[in-house]
């Protein structure tokens, strides 16, 4: 028996398609080399904060080895959502969710779903930088030693290097490694944050708001960095930046009050959007 979803993928508004199983679209792609390979999928997502709801009948395709944006006014669920991603919010008691977020075909709201091999897969950046109060080396070593990935002390080095390179943060620390995370500054820090979730070789980074705190350099270096590693990783940012998710981003999807209200390549979106709504709020109206 067929039941119906609200999809939304890259090019489209919301948009109602009758189907056995929702499928993946086909993304409106800016160039040739964009992944057309799902990464995430999901439908008709909603959750509640106690009896407040605060994502309604969320579906979409996020796309492998892209950075997609998430953008909207303060309070319409972008962070709600990320955290759906890697079941953060399993930590707050008042939380319900109902609806399906899947990775390889497998809903990661599932009793038998292991959260933290889910957290090792889909790695997380918060807003403020908060390095461990350990040794630059041991934010970077703790976790993947922890997950037997590394046992012997050459491949835990040849990892915290692979890791501190791939961030950019090599050179400016590979004479300090037994530093404290906390000696560095800003956004050295968030490099290092970087560094230690990429270090467990996940497949998806989570950032939320990752250059808020940052000045205009460290914030440029942030975006200089998302753009590279998006090459190994897909990347799913929340950002306030109009201009920051123009230049980092290959799609973006606008959120208000808690439903996603136009997904699309960004320069398309914030070049020619399909939604009133997500006009007045790229062009300053409100938000």
């Amino acid at each position: 028996m067929s039941t119906q979803a609200t999809v939304q993928t890259p090019g489209q508004s919301a948009e109602r398609v009758e189907q056995q199983t929702p499928a993946v679209g086909q993304p409106y792609t800016r160039n040739s080399e964009a992944s057309h390979e799902l990464s995430i999928r999901v439908r008709d997502l909603n959750l509640w904060y106690g009896k407040s709801q605060a994502l309604s009948n969320i579906s979409i395709d996020l796309f492998q080895k892209n950075v997609t944006a998430l953008i909207g006014p303060s309070g319409c669920g972008k962070s709600t959502f990320l955290r759906c991603l890697n079941r953060m919010n399993d930590l707050i008691p008042s939380v319900s969710i109902s609806g399906l977020v899947e990775m390889d075909g497998r809903d990661v709201n599932a009793a038998k779903m292991d959260e933290v091999a889910l957290r090792r897969r889909v790695g997380m950046v918060f807003q403020k930088p908060n390095p461990f109060p350990k040794s630059i080396y041991e934010n970077i070593a703790y976790a993947p030693r922890m997950h037997d990935m590394v046992s012997r002390k050459a491949d835990q080095d040849e990892l915290v290097e692979k890791a501190l390179r791939d961030s950019g943060l090599w050179n400016e620390v590979k004479d300090k490694l037994q530093e404290p995370g906390t000696s560095l500054s800003g956004g050295q820090q968030q490099r290092l944050c970087i560094a230690r979730a990429i270090a467990v070789q996940p497949d998806v980074i989570l950032m939320d708001e990752p250059t808020s705190a940052l000045d205009p350099i460290s914030t440029a270096t942030i975006e200089d960095l998302m753009d590279k590693l998006k090459e190994q990783f897909t990347i799913v940012t929340v950002t306030h930046n109009m201009q920051q998710a123009a230049r980092v981003a290959d799609y973006t999807a606008f959120f208000h009050l808690g439903e996603v209200i136009e997904y699309n390549d960004t320069k398309v979106m914030f070049s020619t959007p399909a939604q009133k709504k997500t006009e007045d709020y790229i062009s300053g109206r409100y938000g």
